[in-house]
């Protein structure tokens, strides 16, 4: 069966994928680790690696049950057909998630420098600068087209 990518409501990939979980359907949404803080507190959470994005493994005639599923928008279309996701890159970004993020510390980086990630997932990835806080760098991964945040964690 392939894998699917699936759209859903912002803030609702852990939602989906307990729903998509009730009815029997094979479920992957990549989480990671990250520190918030609060006024009163800090507080280690997992958010999804992707935002508003899970994958599905179901046969291709059996597409529409991931509808009854409240959060599910829409599937993700490449050429005007579904795009699917293979097995191969499913298990590459399981494999990869097994890494710890590390954080980081922005120095001497401007927008439109290119950079080359070192540690995590995204590890071996090429990106291009678009914008740099304190602590933070958005980068566009060529390869993937995603933007990503980059930040420091708190201390």
């Amino acid at each position: 069966m392939p894998w699917f990518a699936i759209y859903t409501r912002p803030k609702n990939e852990k939602k989906v994928v307990e729903g998509l979980e009730r009815i029997g359907v094979e479920v992957y949404c990549p989480m990671v680790k990250q520190i918030k803080q609060w006024s009163d507190r800090k507080k280690q959470v997992e958010i999804p690696l992707i935002n508003s994005y899970v994958f599905v493994n179901i046969e291709e005639k059996k597409r529409n049950i991931v509808f009854e599923v409240t959060g599910v928008v829409r599937y993700l279309f490449w050429l005007g057909k579904p795009a699917i996701i293979k097995d191969l890159e499913i298990e590459a970004l399981k494999e990869n998630l097994k890494g710890i993020l590390s954080a980081v510390e922005v120095n001497g980086i401007q927008p439109g420098d290119s950079l080359i990630i070192s540690k995590g997932p995204f590890q071996g990835k090429e990106g291009v600068v678009s914008q740099v806080d304190k602590n933070k760098i958005r980068l566009v991964l060529k390869e993937l087209g995603f933007l990503i945040t980059i930040s420091k964690e708190i201390e």
